[in-house]
């Protein structure tokens, strides 16, 4: 027996042309209709890309700063000692230490969304990668969250940075902004996250990079996007 539609996604459905490929300017203009929730949904994309992330070489990873932020109150643990503990603090992180914080994961505490380390103190973050890997939360050099900068580091978490990684089929999704934002603001913010991606196509990925891409919001159908005029934003 079918499942039966709510009423609330059967008027979404409506606003949508599940044939069409949407050019982004199209697809700007739809998406405050899509707004359903009584929370401020958050924008999503979601690209596929012609990588095989099994070559190390095709292992897209990166981090990129929106112009206009998120949208999302993020709270940032900061793994320092000395100085850079009080660099941490001075730039709003809202946990800050080292063997404490260790033992706040291991019992099951993470109240965080982000974890930035200096390079000294990621042999204690050895002790619960097994924990922070599966959640996507492990420093990583590559996101710029591994560094003896961690001020700026902070500062780029706070504001609005968003941390990319394809999956093993070639798949990226990213939250881009929240629908209560101007769509000017969406708009750059979205060219801003292609953008990066173009740039980290790497020299050994043939053919068309830009696969299939989709715009959506939290409680929405998806918005599909015509890839080549994506590979275009450079």
């Amino acid at each position: 027996m079918a499942k039966k539609i709510s009423k609330r996604k059967e008027a979404l459905l409506k606003k949508v042309d599940t044939t069409k490929v949407y050019s982004v300017e199209e697809a700007m203009a739809t998406l405050k209709d899509l707004k359903s929730a009584k929370f401020d949904e958050t924008v999503e994309i979601a690209l596929n890309l012609n990588v095989d992330p099994r070559h190390a070489d095709q292992m897209i990873r990166g981090s990129v700063v929106l112009p206009n932020g998120t949208g999302k109150n993020v709270r940032v643990a900061v793994f320092a000692k000395d100085a850079k503990v009080d660099e941490a603090k001075a730039a709003g992180a809202d946990l800050v230490g080292s063997d404490e914080l260790i033992e706040q994961i291991q019992a099951g505490n993470i109240d965080f969304d982000i974890v930035i380390s200096t390079p000294d103190m990621m042999g204690v973050l050895g002790r619960v990668a097994r924990i922070l890997g599966p959640k996507g939360l492990m420093p990583n050099p590559k996101t710029g969250t591994v560094t003896m900068d961690v001020a700026k580091a902070v500062e780029n978490a706070k504001g609005g940075q968003v941390n990319f990684r394809v999956d093993k089929k070639g798949n990226i999704h990213a939250g881009i902004g929240k629908i209560s934002f101007d769509i000017e603001k969406i708009e750059e913010n979205f060219k801003t996250f292609v953008e990066t991606i173009n740039k980290a196509k790497p020299a050994s990925a043939k053919g068309r990079y830009i696969k299939n891409a989709a715009i959506s919001l939290t409680m929405s159908p998806s918005l599909t996007l015509d890839g080549s005029e994506l590979m275009d934003m450079k």
